[in-house]
């Protein structure tokens, strides 16, 4: 095989009026095929559009875009990119910022630990659903307003919650929070679809994922600092004056990249969603003196959807497609063991180690750390799995166009890399169990933290990106249908966590744990096996109705 090549970021159009905007060729507007050549699966786009196709029997048929899937430029990539990862860093740092002071609002607000582990319960609830309408928001309004809107409310909630004096006040203020930062990640996912193609995908959730793993770490450990020297409040003080500064510079810098909004990055936003420093561009280049031919409007804007009132529906519909529902159960069933870890290391560590809310908080670090390191060597992996399986069917990837994904065998692409995570992660769980149970050194709970992290983590990666593949046009809605599954499952095992360890002791409780998740691992096999044929019969049975 020759010299495989990529196509530069920067050979990519800039629109005159929203410069750098990026946009994905992955609507039916811009279908195009990408052929096959000798020169193997990177191939130049000149080189693309004179080929002809020639495929191996039994080979997929793939198709790219012939238009660039991005017009911004690899800066402006970076900074969306580092945005909505901090954006997604906010929702588990609201989550977990309070974990270590549990012990001492038990004691303030004279409650029991169950019923404070509530609060935790409650949060995942509302965690649950409020994407559902957040997501349906963006894929209206767009990714920029929806994201704006969730700050605003993190910022009130987060100074209700430090003026409080009760718990029935707690309890109401930490469900509105969740209202607020629980769908950033939803939302972050949707513009990884406005900005990234299918070979770059499992990188820039990898990234994102890990930002919010990031806050799975420090959230504790600030949490236990502040508690430790400020008192509980200050946990939620230092939320809100985060939260309002990120909202500012979010509000000043980041361009909206919905594609149902700015199409291919050429098409101006809604004037009212147009950011600061893009308004006072527009209206520099105004008075230019080419003002008229630079704003132009081009031909072919995308149809905007109207405004309307969230439609939280949408996510359950997409519950109804077999292999989509088997592969969120199977992972929500994972996401449960991590929250089941997260959710019992403050008391456990507390009981058999007699440790404060601030070592508490230092032992979540190996636990984030993992996460971290884990989402972005799977991220990379992902990206790895994805183009040796292109080259082994002969497909071409170019890079900045986007697949068509319709014959190409996307669930073996991703799903690969979960059987060997999952194994190591059971091993992890049950471990875990059994050296808290015998009470050996704390070295052996932080390392099986660290390696329980790291391969969780790895398995939400990979069904995070699956999904966007599979749901390229509903890219939020698809993502808040995951979270509403797996937040509903971690509700549910975190409300129970504390009365089995009482009931099994630890070891046998996560022993329990760890044999649900490998039983219920080989599902996944479903999504491989039957998941091409499905997205045919369903792409057909759609083709067929709009014809008649």
């Amino acid at each position: 095989m020759s010299k495989e090549t990529r196509l530069n970021d920067e050979d990519a159009p800039v629109s005159p009026e929203i410069e750098g905007h990026v946009v994905d060729a992955e609507t039916p507007d811009n279908p195009a095929p990408i052929s096959n050549s000798e020169k193997g699966p990177y191939c130049e786009p000149e080189e693309v559009a004179e080929q002809d196709i020639q495929r191996p029997a039994g080979s997929p048929d793939p198709e790219s875009s012939s238009r660039v899937h991005s017009i911004f430029t690899p800066a402006q990539r970076s900074y969306i990119a580092v945005s909505i990862t901090l954006a997604a860093f906010f929702s588990p740092v609201s989550t977990n910022i309070y974990l270590p002071a549990l012990n001492t609002l038990v004691r303030e607000l004279s409650v029991s630990i169950s019923l404070m582990n509530l609060t935790l319960t409650s949060y995942l609830i509302f965690q649950a659903l409020a994407p559902m309408f957040m997501g349906d928001f963006a894929d209206t309004a767009g990714r920029r307003p929806a994201i704006l809107l969730c700050f605003a409310i993190s910022v009130a909630a987060s100074v209700g919650l430090a003026l409080q004096t009760n718990y029935l006040a707690l309890f109401i203020h930490r469900c509105v929070q969740a209202v607020g930062s629980s769908p950033t990640i939803v939302l972050a996912t949707g513009v990884v679809a406005d900005v990234a193609t299918s070979d770059q995908r499992g990188t820039y959730i990898g990234w994102i994922t890990a930002g919010a793993l990031l806050g799975l770490a420090i959230g504790p450990v600030v949490g236990g600092v502040l508690t430790q020297h400020l008192g509980w409040r200050a946990n939620f003080w230092s939320l809100a004056i985060f939260s309002a500064a990120f909202l500012v510079s979010f509000a000043i810098f980041f361009p909206e990249t919905g594609r149902h909004i700015v199409g291919d990055g050429s098409h101006p936003p809604q004037k009212w969603n147009i950011s600061v420093i893009t308004y006072l561009a527009r209206k520099a280049v105004r008075r230019a003196e080419d003002s008229s031919a630079a704003f132009q409007a081009p031909t072919d804007a995308p149809r905007r959807p109207k405004l309307r009132f969230p439609n939280p529906i949408k996510s359950l519909v997409i519950l109804r497609e077999k292999d989509t529902l088997i592969i969120l159960l199977t992972n929500a069933i994972m996401i449960g063991s991590f929250y089941d870890i997260n959710v019992s290391v403050t008391s456990l560590f507390h009981d058999i180690y007699g440790y404060n809310d601030f070592q508490i908080g230092l032992c979540y670090i190996p636990f984030g750390a993992g996460a971290c390191i884990g989402s972005i060597a799977n991220g990379f992996l992902l990206d790895y799995n994805y183009s040796r399986i292109a080259r082994e069917l002969g497909v071409p990837i170019v890079h900045n166009r986007q697949q068509d994904l319709r014959h190409f065998p996307v669930e073996r692409a991703r799903l690969q890399t979960m059987f060997p995570l999952t194994f190591v992660s059971v091993c992890a769980i049950v471990a875990f169990g059994w050296v808290l149970h015998f009470r050996v050194s704390i070295a052996a709970p932080l390392v099986l933290l660290f390696i329980s992290g790291a391969t969780i983590t790895g398995t939400v990666n990979t069904v995070s990106t699956l999904l966007v593949d599979l749901h390229p046009g509903k890219v939020a809605t698809v993502t808040a249908s995951n979270n509403l599954v797996r937040c509903l499952v971690g509700a549910g095992a975190t409300a129970v966590i504390s009365p089995m360890i009482s009931g099994m002791g630890v070891g046998w409780c996560y022993t329990l744990i760890g044999f649900i998740v490998a039983a219920t691992s080989p599902a996944m096999l479903v999504g491989i096996r039957s998941g091409p044929k499905r997205r045919e019969q369903k792409r057909l049975n759609a083709e067929a109705q709009s014809a008649g």
